[in-house]
């Protein structure tokens, strides 16, 4: 047999449109080294793998879709571009999975430079003119967990407020001196929270991973999942905003947080869409507060009063602010009623009035104890109403259909091709290390894509 002996080096195996040389090129890890000084001793212990090394060692498994870090270690070895990518010559030694590993368990704080990294690639995005702020589109996707559904064992709900209650304790001062001027009353301001809801006083919880949470929701599979929350630029679809939050979280939890870091840190929003189930009526004030624009799929709404007389039989008059029953008499608003993560203005009839009414037995149920018909409005009505006046809209309707292409587009190509459909270790803060991990990847490409 007779061999040849060839004079290459690793650059000259590179192919020069390769996207790894167009990456290289475009994002700037310098910053790793200012995130991770801290961490290293410069007296003591053996000569550390570069922090930028093993950035790029997981990034490359996540632009690949490479699943595991063992795996990253067996195809960085057969692999000539990605060893040009992370710096090392052909027979240079590709670091062990377990560096990775070692570096969690030993170095936890080093999870930090992957938010850095995330925010580093949208402010790039940003500068490259990428992100506009015309229209953020949001929604969630399930992770499954590394935990099965057998592991799962019933626990006691603690008992806390609402994610929204100091939100609404200022909008509750502001009802509270308009119900004083209406009415000439005034109740002392809360003190204590609201006692949860009784009905949900136990839950779901997995003992192998006691982190995630039990989803259960129409055409999802249903076990322990975390849920990845991402709102995105509607221009070219790069994500600006991220939250991981266990299975069993609603999607309203974190929106208003996420969105307002977004237009305050990032690039500030002129329009937001999102699907019906961020259709509640908070996000409707504050957004509009923010001189947003929010496009939003209208929720269902079911009246389930056990009576012939639902709340569309009476009539709303806007310029007095009260309603109209079937019978011609008045219902007044009375009270500022505060719910766990709501508030409400109750309009009251009056007792005289439905004790002599001939219709009572339509109107109020044979177990009654009020006497009187009551109706139920949010505080937060009249912003409610000015976004959803526009759902017949044609930039209404195009702003959902956006929504709908970029975030569904979005999860499904995270899903297939940047390692989202799972989390191989365990933690809220695993999970969203992964979840950074894979939108800095499809950030990336869809920034070299956009500016090569």
């Amino acid at each position: 047999m007779q061999l040849k002996l060839h004079m290459v080096t690793i650059e000259d195996l590179m192919p020069q449109e390769h996207f790894l040389r167009k990456l290289e090129a475009a994002l700037d890890l310098s910053f790793v080294y200012e995130e991770t000084s801290p961490l290293y001793s410069r007296k003591y212990g053996r000569p550390p793998i570069d922090p930028v090394v093993l950035v790029k060692y997981l990034l490359v498994g996540f632009l690949y879709g490479i699943p595991s870090e063992r795996q990253i270690e067996q195809r960085v070895q057969t692999d000539v571009a990605l060893r040009w990518y992370l710096g090392l010559d052909l027979f240079d030694r590709v670091p062990d999975h377990s560096t990775i590993s070692q570096l969690r368990r030993r170095k936890p704080s080093f999870r930090k430079v992957f938010r850095r990294l995330f925010e580093e690639v949208v402010r790039q995005c940003v500068a490259a003119g990428l992100v506009s702020g015309r229209l953020a589109v949001t929604d969630s996707t399930h992770v499954k967990a590394n935990a099965s559904q057998a592991s799962e064992e019933l626990v006691e709900m603690p008992e806390e407020a609402g994610v929204y209650w100091e939100r609404l304790d200022a909008y509750e001062e502001e009802g509270l001196e308009e119900l004083e001027r209406r009415t000439g009353k005034r109740r002392k301001k809360r003190t204590k929270q609201i006692k949860r809801d009784n009905r949900r006083s136990k839950k779901r919880v997995s003992r192998t991973d006691p982190e995630s949470g039990h989803m259960k929701r129409p055409g999802k599979p249903e076990g322990p999942h975390y849920l990845s929350h991402q709102t995105l630029d509607g221009d070219y679809g790069i994500i600006t905003g991220l939250t991981v939050t266990p299975g069993d979280v609603y999607d309203s939890v974190p929106y208003l947080d996420q969105l307002e870091h977004i237009h305050q840190s990032v690039i500030p929003i002129q329009a937001a869409a999102a699907d019906s189930a961020y259709d509640f009526p908070l996000a409707h004030r504050v957004l509009e507060e923010h001189g947003i624009d929010f496009y939003v799929r209208p929720q269902a709404v079911y009246d389930r009063t056990q009576v012939e007389f639902k709340r569309d039989a009476f009539r709303y008059d806007q310029e007095k602010d009260r309603y109209i029953c079937p019978n011609g008499k008045t219902l007044r608003a009375k009270r500022l009623y505060r719910s766990d993560s709501g508030l409400f203005w109750e309009y009251w009839a009056e007792r005289e009035d439905c004790r002599a009414c001939p219709l009572r037995e339509k109107c109020l149920s044979a177990n009654d104890r009020q006497g009187a018909r009551k109706l139920s409005d949010s505080y937060f009505k009249p912003s409610v109403q000015r976004h959803l006046s526009r759902w017949k809209e044609p930039d209404y309707k195009q702003a959902l259909k956006q929504r709908q292409i970029w975030c569904e587009g979005t999860f499904a190509i995270q899903k297939r091709c940047h390692n989202l459909t799972r989390v191989l270790r365990r933690g809220l803060e695993a999970a969203e290390d992964h979840c950074l991990l894979s939108a800095t990847a499809l950030n990336l490409r869809r920034m070299i894509w956009a500016i090569t």
